[in-house]
């Protein structure tokens, strides 16, 4: 039975909204998705993501660590002269969101200008999404995924389906309508399902060709036309490590860039501890096989936090990853049933 969110998370996030503003923020988010002028005017003072063939612009802290560049139009401006590009281009961002001061965030793609020439004026380095993840925290991987996931639909969806004809654009980014149909466009995901299997003293994980070397991940799939999560869950069990779950426990859900725009909806599951011989798909899988509290335990302790060393022999995905969060609740429930 598939669960619903918990009831005290619901309470905590509600009052943490009221007492924040969250109420008027999100209504000046939504007059600026909806009026161009008032998203035209907050471009003004706005903040700005940058992208270039939509790898963010990272910027070194003087604790060493990375963080998400984030400039304001002045200083965009001032760059984007600088490196032979009018400073009205800044109108070409995407409206992202905004910061619990109200302040508006945008993302802005920089793909047809010189890269060095960019990261010399905004001294940062623009760096591949995945790795980025390694290199930041966990909320600044959620909005640079944004960002670039509302970048790539962009760039995706200049052609309206039905006519051929170019599609145009809000000021603001939040959808894209075809003058010769009438036609409105919106940013979609695909929902996904992922769902960590258990016998009750083991998890199952599974990893695809694709893979880095030793990493294993829950199992994951698209939902097909017409599922309900429930069904696509049992189904992708079924297709992928020829188990039959029995039952369904409700975890969250994650905005996943990977491999276009994606809506992670994450369980778990549990299967009869006398039925969990694995026969693996191998079109789908290049393994999967049970760990041990232990095998866990361990690699939770252990991630490989810098990409470019070698990565240990079973590793999970990192902590910004809905996977991982799966994975330490299954953790934590066998940690408190052995105590």
């Amino acid at each position: 039975m598939l669960k619903s969110f918990k009831l005290l998370f619901n309470c905590n996030l509600v009052l943490s909204r009221s007492c924040s503003g969250y109420v008027s923020r999100m209504r000046y988010l939504m007059r600026l998705k909806e009026d161009d002028e008032a998203c035209r005017e907050a471009l003004k003072s706005g903040k700005f993501l940058l992208y270039h063939k939509l790898a963010p612009l990272l910027q070194k802290t003087n604790s060493g660590f990375y963080k998400p560049a984030c400039l304001n139009t002045s200083d965009l401006e001032q760059i984007l002269e600088k490196v032979g590009k009018d400073k009205h281009f800044v109108d070409e961002s995407f409206l992202l969101g905004c910061t619990d001061k109200g302040e508006p965030k945008f993302s802005l793609e920089l793909g047809d200008l010189d890269r060095s020439a960019l990261e010399q004026e905004c001294s940062g380095m623009f760096v591949d999404l995945r790795k980025a993840f390694f290199m930041i925290t966990g909320p600044e991987s959620a909005l640079v995924a944004k960002g670039q996931a509302l970048l790539r639909w962009h760039q995706t969806n200049g052609f309206c389906s039905a006519t051929g004809q170019p599609t145009v654009r809000n000021q603001s980014g939040s959808f894209r309508v075809c003058r010769s149909s009438g036609v409105t466009y919106y940013p979609k995901m695909a929902p996904v399902v992922i769902v960590l299997v258990s016998d009750g003293s083991r998890c199952l994980l599974a990893r695809q060709a694709t893979f880095p070397p030793g990493m294993y991940s829950a199992l994951s799939g698209f939902c097909d036309m017409g599922e309900s999560v429930e069904e696509a869950l049992h189904r992708e069990v079924a297709e992928e490590v020829g188990l039959e779950v029995e039952n369904l426990q409700y975890s969250g859900s994650q905005h996943w860039p990977f491999p276009q725009s994606s809506f992670m909806l994450a369980c778990h599951a549990t299967v009869n501890p006398n039925k969990t011989q694995v026969n693996v798909d191998t079109a789908e899988l290049e393994d999967a096989r049970w760990f041990t509290f232990e095998e866990i335990t361990e690699a939770l302790q252990k991630p490989p936090l810098n990409p470019k060393r070698e990565p240990p022999a079973f590793w999970v995905p990192p902590s910004y990853a809905i996977a991982n969060q799966l994975i330490q609740e299954w953790a934590n429930q066998q940690q408190l049933s052995r105590k």
